[in-house]
């Protein structure tokens, strides 16, 4: 099997079988797109109002502002792969619950495991705290991280604003921009070290 066909059996048997509480309010469950064979994988926060509508993730304005960073370093969303940390769209895009990242916590690892990504890039705090509870967003933002979970074959993270909030603040979107152009160096640092461990 294909890891294409992994990734759709895997969200068909999700959508089935995933307990959050949000599938009550959502129009429907948002997987991941992207890539089966990505190196990299950019985690969100939770679906909008479009990607709710449209079942993709990132196809609002975020989405938008995602795609041309992407541009910057010569990605297109094909290259990558793109996921959330819950599947479905919270009421009012308030914050997802600690209940509702867990019920949707095995998907997510699940994805993960499929594609045995390079590096992991969290966009925002809720996808970072999802793995690294104690770390603050404005401190780690742009700065590789490197720890081994069981769960995950990736062992490099790499955390940046996200882009929604980057739209709503001027100062954070360079900042965005300035920490995006560092992936391909921060993708040439994690191939040295494996080179090294091998």
């Amino acid at each position: 099997m294909t890891k294409k066909e992994e990734l759709e059996n895997l969200h068909n048997k999700w959508k089935q079988e995933c307990s959050c509480e949000l599938k009550k309010t959502a129009t429907q469950a948002v997987p991941g797109a992207g890539s089966p064979d990505a190196e990299i994988v950019f985690i969100g926060e939770a679906p909008g109002k479009k990607e709710d509508e449209l079942g993709i993730p990132f196809v609002g304005s975020a989405g938008k502002f995602l795609d041309e960073m992407l541009g910057l370093i010569n990605l297109k969303r094909e290259d990558i792969y793109i996921t959330n940390v819950v599947k479905y769209r919270p009421p009012n895009n308030r914050d997802p619950s600690p209940e509702e990242k867990s019920a949707c916590r095995e998907w997510l690892l699940e994805e993960l495991k499929i594609i045995s990504p390079k590096l992991i890039i969290f966009l925002g705090r809720h996808a970072m705290n999802n793995f690294f509870p104690e770390l603050q967003i404005s401190g780690a933002h742009g700065k590789l991280l490197i720890k081994s979970f069981k769960d995950i074959s990736t062992k490099y993270f790499f955390p940046l604003y996200h882009p929604a909030a980057a739209l709503y603040d001027g100062s954070m979107r360079e900042t965005l921009k300035d920490d995006f152009k560092k992936i391909p160096k921060v993708l040439k640092e994690i191939e040295k070290r494996e080179e090294k461990a091998n």
